[in-house]
């Protein structure tokens, strides 16, 4: 298949088109030029076009690997890899910076993110920003760590002392969660999902269909569609949750449900 014709099936918008070329791009460089090719920092509902992507290529897994600087994190990077080099060997062209302030002034992730922007950095050059009490931690492109060294000084009002950290010395936040236990009728999106965003089934069915849902980083607008165990759920405004387990069937026919709902 064709470069124009993968973009037609992979990509609904000419937003998206223009992302997978690129990927396209970084894989064939490494095809070609037998060196690893390394995209930019990718959402996840990016990383789930790009994983589609390269399923219709017939792209080998071995050959590629995504990794955000630490495990766990949300926005990751994708290296292609040379058929001389292994998944486990992978090097991403990461640094790491912590961005030291006050701890009075009680920074947001948004005042952060804002700030960065304001300097100029697009958001793709940065992964997870790491937000703690009185310092951000976070992974960076090499090609703008040094001008975030000597240039991010300030978000808001807060003087930002910016240096640059291990990779094992990140500051990870802990991730807080609770556990939801219900039953359904069915595992329909439209159902599982009136638990986990705590709204009548009729209200989270028309916001479904209003497409403001993303099921595992992927817009679906479909109220039936069916969920499965370890399915990611999420829509702004309502949170995210993961339907982290699927019970037996009870006496009355329900299905018994765990949910992680993000806080």
């Amino acid at each position: 298949m064709d470069k124009s014709k993968l973009l037609d099936r992979a990509a609904s918008t000419a937003e998206e088109r223009l992302l997978l070329a690129r990927i396209l791009d970084k894989l064939e460089q490494a095809e070609q030029r037998s060196i690893p090719a390394c995209t930019d920092f990718l959402s996840p509902q990016e990383q789930a076009l790009a994983e589609s992507l390269l399923h219709l290529t017939g792209t080998d897994p071995a050959r590629w690997a995504a990794f955000g600087g630490y495990d766990g994190a949300e926005r990751r990077a994708l290296v292609f890899l040379p058929d001389w080099q292994q998944p486990e060997d992978a090097e991403f062209p990461f640094r790491y910076l912590r961005a030291a302030y006050r701890p009075q002034y009680k920074l947001t992730h948004r005042d952060l993110l804002g700030s960065l922007m304001g300097e100029g950095i697009v958001r793709e050059k940065v992964g997870d920003l790491l937000v703690g009490e009185d310092s951000c931690d976070l992974v960076v492109l090499d090609g703008v760590a040094d001008y975030l060294l000597q240039n991010w000084t300030q978000a808001g009002r807060a003087r930002l002392t910016v240096t640059e950290v291990g990779a094992h010395e990140l500051h990870i936040p802990e991730l807080r969660c609770e556990e939801v236990r219900d039953t359904v009728q069915t595992l329909r999106l439209d159902a599982v999902a009136s638990t986990g965003f705590k709204l009548a089934r009729g209200k989270t069915a028309a916001l479904i269909e209003s497409g403001k849902v993303q099921l595992n980083w992927r817009e679906c607008d479909k109220p039936d569609r069916l969920l499965r165990e370890g399915d990611t759920v999420s829509a702004r405004g309502y949170g995210k949750f993961v339907l982290a387990e699927v019970g037996g069937v009870t006496k009355k026919g329900r299905t018994g449900i765990l949910l992680k709902r993000y806080l």
